[in-house]
Order: structure tokens, then sequence, then C-alpha cells
């Protein structure tokens, strides 16, 4: 199919003020009166206030107000509080807000407070508080128990408790061994097939632990918030990569109407899962406001973000794998401890589902316990679950196929799922999937066999390692709202609930409806960044799903625009609706193009007619957000809204990886010669955006296996690492010189243009690409872990392994 826009590349709107440092983000954002708050956070891991005294804080000029738990509701454990006064479970937890007239004050008034803490015990290591005897993170226990309905990915879960498990000393040891935890008790629980049948059959079977470190998001914009009150209605200036979607959790935050928020978030500096939906900050700086009845910035350093900006969640593990003779994989037996830090949730049952996708085995068991710890809350972070164990099972599953005798991207490619194979637990249809062929499209641009030839190499020093490593997340949702409008003007009005995180998918799926309705681009304008531009309900940025599902959104609403134009038409013109076209901002009757009439014009008698054409009356299965964003646009134009109609399946957006290192023996460093990947996400829509998706991914991915990691000191609970200088992420010069990226780009049947999203797995086959190549490189040496750091490397060269097979810790060096 030819495309106008769809497969084009463009410059989004906002490209010239991020080059300019004309964005702006919500610390840019300043009101008259507007007044400058700061924390006091927990220095101790664990423990409860006893008492506190403010009074010498209260009494500093210029000191205009505090809030504290007496201002704010207690949520009862696991949920992660606003402030902490009774439960306080990590160092870096808020406890209260002063606000001063400068931020100095602030900060001065906050040393002047006086706090009695009772200490409790805790725990930096999940395996600490699993063994019988083992202290617990919160008074009542260590793990999250669930007696109601789950909560969206990177949200403190809802209906939830917390409760005790514990392992009998026996079955610490052997799991701690890498041996089978026997008699171990796991909450998560799920299974497929004849596991013990398929493992008969298979004549190759490792058995491996594994460990994978929790890290920060360090998302370069820290969540700094602005609010204000007039009227009755907040107005509140934050850094989410979602947007309307935020709206009612917000307002329930800060005890209104949604219809009284005014939510304003034009750009956001990073997220990547952490700002998914609203954090208890934002609640912090709406009541803060209201408190004093004035406009309060509360503005997060870098370190307060390392301990409030929800980390990806570790985990520690063992694994059970088969191979048949033939390289089909015949079954998989995983266990998996997940740490939850002090709040939110682990990523188990992804990080399972990864593999039961990836690798399509025929038999599957998994089994897994979710455990907090006194570190800092986790949640979802690019490709939770599935990220981290591709890092871990390249390596793996390269060992497997080499004691098979086989070709490791031969095995892969065998395996990879297609169309008609299943996922996880429920063995879930997929929408579409071609990854054999994208497998062996990324082999030919990488020159597999040829590059496979120099593994193990040795060139003084150094030697080379080819790896390859498979990406995946579920990419796509549907039952959101879209809305366009044309313009009394002729133009066409792209409203979009999407939030701006800097991947420009915003501007991406909204020219969707541009391309339904034929309008040029210079005639487009995109409505985003602000609630009281009347915005539809769209869905949360995260899990790679913006462009499945908001294409659609954008699909529906054009389509209705397009009805109505043909209505009107034929309404003015006669004939039927049927009678008419469109091209070049007319619709004209098809048997005589002559006689039509222009976008302006249509959208001008729209207005005349009222009803649903001009936005006064619309679906009533519209989200409550949407509808108030269509009645208050009512009389302005042609409205074309909708809901999108639900899809079925996994929406699977898959990547391959390939990459050739040079590693020195001498140092433990490498230098990445070459990475080459390639995507089976569908069309491409913005091939510019599609490649900085994948290169900025292979960027995190080499962070995950090479750098990133949580440190703390099990002596007092505090992190070793709360900045980007301690915390080491990738820089140019550390990842390849050449990256070779492209798209298989088939088309997804449940997408009207055919696309799916592609960042996670973007990072995930970068991981494990580089997990694989340095296990190459030292002979197929297995760390079982994530990170794998230089320190390690040059242990193990120096045969003095400290993070081999049988080593669990986590959350340290």
């Amino acid at each position: 199919m030819t495309y106008k826009h769809i497969g084009k590349n463009f410059t989004p709107p906002d490209i010239e003020a991020k080059v300019t440092g004309a964005a702006r983000y919500a610390e840019d954002f300043k009101r008259e009166g507007m007044v400058f708050a700061r924390l006091l956070t927990s220095p101790l891991p664990a423990g409860r206030i006893v008492n506190i005294d403010y009074s010498e804080a209260l009494a500093m000029e210029g000191v205009v107000g505090i809030l504290t738990t007496e201002d704010l509701p207690q949520p009862a454990p696991p949920a992660n509080p606003s402030l902490a006064s009774d439960i306080i479970t990590y160092v870096g937890q808020p406890i209260l807000a002063i606000a001063a007239v400068t931020e100095e004050i602030a900060e001065n008034a906050i040393e002047k407070v006086r706090i009695d803490f009772e200490r409790r015990p805790f725990v930096v290591d999940p395996l600490d508080t699993l063994v019988e005897g083992g202290a617990n993170p919160y008074p009542s226990g260590n793990t999250l128990v669930r007696n109601a309905g789950d909560a969206a990915a990177g949200t403190t879960a809802s209906g939830t408790d917390v409760g005790e498990v514990k392992w009998s000393r026996d079955a610490m040891n052997a799991f701690r061994a890498g041996r089978v935890p026997e008699g171990a008790n796991f909450p998560e629980e799920w299974a497929f097939g004849e596991l013990d049948a398929e493992f008969a059959q298979c004549t190759t079977i490792i058995e491996e632990p594994f460990v994978t470190i929790g890290q920060p998001h360090h998302a370069l914009e820290p969540r700094t918030g602005m609010a204000y009150w007039e009227n009755g209605r907040c107005f509140f200036h934050g850094s989410l990569q979602s947007h309307t979607i935020a709206v009612a959790p917000l307002a329930g935050m800060l005890g209104i109407d949604p219809a009284n928020l005014v939510f304003i978030n034009e750009n956001t500096g990073g997220g990547f899962g952490g700002k998914i939906f609203p954090y208890p900050t934002m609640a912090v700086t709406g009541h803060l406001a209201r408190k004093l009845n004035r406009p309060v910035q509360l503005r997060i350093t870098r370190e307060e973000e390392f301990y409030i900006g929800s980390a990806r969640s570790g985990m520690q593990g063992r694994m059970k794998l088969g191979l048949k003779p033939n390289g089909d994989v015949g079954a998989v037996d995983v266990i998996i401890v997940g740490d939850a830090g002090s709040g939110g949730g682990a990523s188990n049952s992804s990080a399972a589902e990864h593999i039961s996708l990836m690798l399509q085995p025929a038999a599957m068991r998994f089994r897994g316990v979710t455990l907090y710890t006194n570190t800092t809350p986790r949640g979802a972070q690019r490709g939770p679950g599935q990220n981290e164990m591709a890092a871990v099972l390249a390596p793996i599953f390269d060992k497997a196929i080499r004691q098979a005798g086989l070709d490791r991207m031969t095995v892969r490619r065998q395996n990879a799922p297609v169309s008609e194979d299943k996922i996880g637990p429920r063995r879930s249809d997929l929408t579409s999937a071609y990854f054999p062929q994208a497998i062996q499209m990324g082999a030919d641009m990488f020159n597999w066999d040829e590059r496979q030839a120099r593994s193990g190499q040795r060139n003084g020093n150094k030697v080379t390692g080819i790896g390859l490593g498979m990406g995946y997340h579920s990419a796509g949702a549907s039952g959101y709202d879209g809305l366009c409008r044309i313009g009394t003007d002729g133009k066409l009005y792209l409203h979009t609930g999407v939030g701006n995180l800097g991947t420009y998918s915003y501007a991406s799926v909204v020219r969707t409806a541009a391309e339904v309705l034929k309008v040029d681009w210079d005639n487009c304008e995109i409505v985003r960044g602000n609630t009281d531009l009347h915005l539809p309900y769209s869905t949360y940025q995260a899990g790679s799903n913006t462009m499945f599902t908001e294409i659609r959104t954008n699909f529906v609403a054009a389509q209705d625009a397009l009805r109505k134009l043909k209505d009107i038409a034929a309404a003015d013109l006669g004939g039927v609706a049927d009678d008419y076209d469109i091209d070049g901002a007319r619709v004209f009757l098809t048997s005589n193009s002559e006689q039509g009439m222009t976008y302006a014009e249509a959208a001008q008698r729209a207005v005349a007619m009222g009803g649903e054409y001009s936005g006064e009356t619309f679906p009533d299965e519209l989200n409550d957000v949407t509808k108030r964003s269509v009645q208050g646009l009512a009389g302005t134009g042609l409205i074309g809204v909708a809901k999108d109609s639900r899809h079925s399946g996994t929406v699977p957006s898959m990547t391959i990886g390939f990459m050739e290192i040079e590693l020195d023996l001498g140092t433990g460093k490498y230098d990445i010669i070459d990475y080459t990947a390639v995507a089976d996400c569908g069309t491409i829509i913005h091939p510019l955006g599609f490649s900085q998706s994948m290169n900025g991914g292979g960027v995190w991915g080499v962070g995950l296996s090479g750098y990133e990691r949580h440190v703390y000191d099990p002596q007092n609970g505090l992190s070793a690492n709360v900045g980007l200088y301690q915390a080491k992420v990738p820089t140019y010069l550390d990842v390849a010189q050449t990256n070779n990226t492209a798209g298989l780009n088939i088309a997804d049947p449940q997408s009207p243009m055919g696309s799916r999203g592609v960042g996670e797995p973007s990072q995930g086959c970068a991981a494990a690409a580089l997990s694989s190549a340095i296990s190459d490189a030292l002979g197929g040496h297995l760390f079982n872990r994530a990170p794998v750091t230089s320190d390690m490397i040059i242990n193990h060269v120096a045969q003095l392994d400290h993070f081999n097979t049988g080593d669990m810790k986590t959350n340290t060096f």
C-alpha cells in the first residue's frame, strides 16, 4: 500500500525547542507568589517516628508552611505513602515537606527539624528475609499478598497486603548453592505441557543459577512538580510519561473531581516505566499548595530521584533447560525470587513469559516468590522482567547449544515464534510474529558465518567474542478514545492525550488521522500537553504500546470524521454518502469532482448542523475525559471522535541483536566492534524515530549487562551509588561505533497501519547480545548474572571467581 505519511520521515514539532533549549519542563514553570518546598527524608532503612519537633523550623523567617503525615492519609502497607511516619521502609523515604520563600531557606529549615526514630531490623538481599528467622522489611512480613485485581504496571498495587513467606535453611542453602530448594513455598506458579516427558526426550540438559541486580531509572528530568489552585481547580505541572490517563488517579490523590484538575506536561525528560502513573510526591506538591493557598514548586534532586524514582526489580533464580537432538527446546523449569524493593512489584512471571515466547518450549514450569527489601521502591523499567531475563538467558542458552554441537543462530531461528505460536501460561494467541525471518535478516546483515569464525581469536591481550540475543515485550493495548477536529479554517487539529517522553511517538501516531483524511502535514496541528486544550483519553505510555494502541484510536476518530464529511456533502449537494470521496482537503462527488466542498466549508456546515457533527452530542461509550473535551470543543468545527474496539491476542514486539566485541584480558574492558539489530515490529511508521529507538535501546542494553546496578551496604542499608557518576550509564565511548538497525516491516493485521512498538525489546536484545559476547570471548564461561563488570572479568581471568555459579548475592558490588 502506498501511504502519504506512513513510513515517511518528518520533523516532530517540538524538535527545534529541544535543540535550542526552549522546551519547557515542569521545573521551568513559575507563578507569581510561588514558594519552594524541600523534602526531609529518612536516614535509616527501617523504623518509625517516635517524636518530631519542627517548631524551630517553622519559626524561621521566610518559612511559610509544612506538610506532614497529619495532612495526608497513611495507606496500609505495601502501598507507597507520600509521606511516611509509622512504617519507614527505605533510606531516602520522604517524611515531611517544608515550604519557604526561597529554596535555600526551606533547605535550612529542614536542618532544624528534630526527629526521634525507633529502628527496626532491615534487609537488602531478598534471600536474607526469605530464610527462616530472617528479618522482615515490613513489621507484618516480607511479601506481597494480592487480595484484589492487579494494578497497572509501574504502580503500587491496589488491593494488596503484606504477608510472610519463609524457606527452611536447608532449602535456602540448596538454592544458594545452585540446587533445587526442595520443599520451598512458591506463591507464584504456572505450567504448561508435560514437563517430565519432554525433559526425557532431551539429550542436552543444563541447570544454571542466575542473578540480575536492580538498577535506578536515572531519568534526566527528576520528578519535580509545581501546583497552584484557582477557584477550586488545581493546575498541576508535572513530569509523567503518560498524560490524560493520569488525570483520574492524580485527582484521586488530591481528593478532587477529575473535572477540576488541569494537568500540564508538555515534555518529559525520561521515565521509561518510572513515570507511567502519578507518583507519591505529586500528592505532596498539590496538597501543600492547597494548604498554603500559594503556588508551590517541589524540586527533586538527583539524589532524591535515585531513592524515590522507582527502580528495576532484581532476580535470583535457577533454570533447567533441555534441548532435543534436533535443536528444538523441549522443556524449561525456572525458579525466580524477585526483589520488589520496599514496594511496587517484581517481574517474575513476565521474565518467565519471555522464555515461553522466545524459546517456544514444548513444556515449561515457572515457580516464583516476590519479596520486599529495605531498598528503594521498584516498578516497571523498560521491559520489566523480559530484558533482565534476556541478559542472563542468552549465555545459558548458548551453553546448551554448544553442548549439543549446534549453531547458536540456527537454533534460535529454529525455535523463534511465528504467528501461530503461543505465549505464557494461558497459551495466548499472538497478533502476528515473523521472528525467524528477522533472525535470518540480522544474520545476513551481520555476516554471521564469517564473524562466528572469529570467535575466540586472540590479538595480543585481546580476544574476540561474538554474541547474539533476543528481546521481547508486549507492545499493544486497545479500547481508548481518538479525537480530531477539522476547524472552520480547514486545518486538521490532531488532539492527543499521549505523553511526550522524547520518543516522538505522540507525533507519529496522529499522522494516521492525517493519512485517513488525506491532509498535507503542513495543514495539520497537534494539540497536546495540557488537558485544558481538550484532549482525549489516551493510553499509558509504557510497554512499547503507544504505536499499536494510538494508531488504532486515531484511525477510528478519522474514520468518524470521514463519515461526517461525506454525510454533510450528501446533505448539501445531493445523493448519498457513498457517492463521495476525499482528497486535497475537499470532499467531492466521485462521478464529478467539480461538485464538492472544502474541508473549511464542511466544518462550517458541521457547526451549523450541530448534533454529532459539531460535538454537541457524542457516543456514551467514551471515557469521561474525552466527553469533557468534546463538550469543550463543541461548535468549533467538525468533530471526529470514537472509542476503539478491543483487539485479540498478545502484540509481540521482538528484536534480534548481534554483537562483536574485543575483550582485553588485562583490564576486563571491551570495545564493541559492531552491533546489528533487526526488529519484528510491524510496519515502520517513522523511520528516523524507529532508528533512534533501536539505537537508544541498544545503549541502554549495554548499561544493563555491563554497568548499572544497585549497591547497598548491608551494615546500615545505605546506597553506595546515588548519582550518575557512581552508577555509571554508558556513553558514546562505551557503545559500538557502528550500529546497523533494520525493521522486518511486515504489517500486523490488527493495526490499521500495521505497526507495533519497539521500545523495550531494543534494549533486551542488546543486553543479551553483550552478555553472550562476553561469555563467548571467555570460552563460554558463565557469570550467571547481570551486569558483568570489568572487575568480575578480571577476577575470572585471574581464576579468582567470586561471581560464578552458586554465588547468589545481590544489591552489592
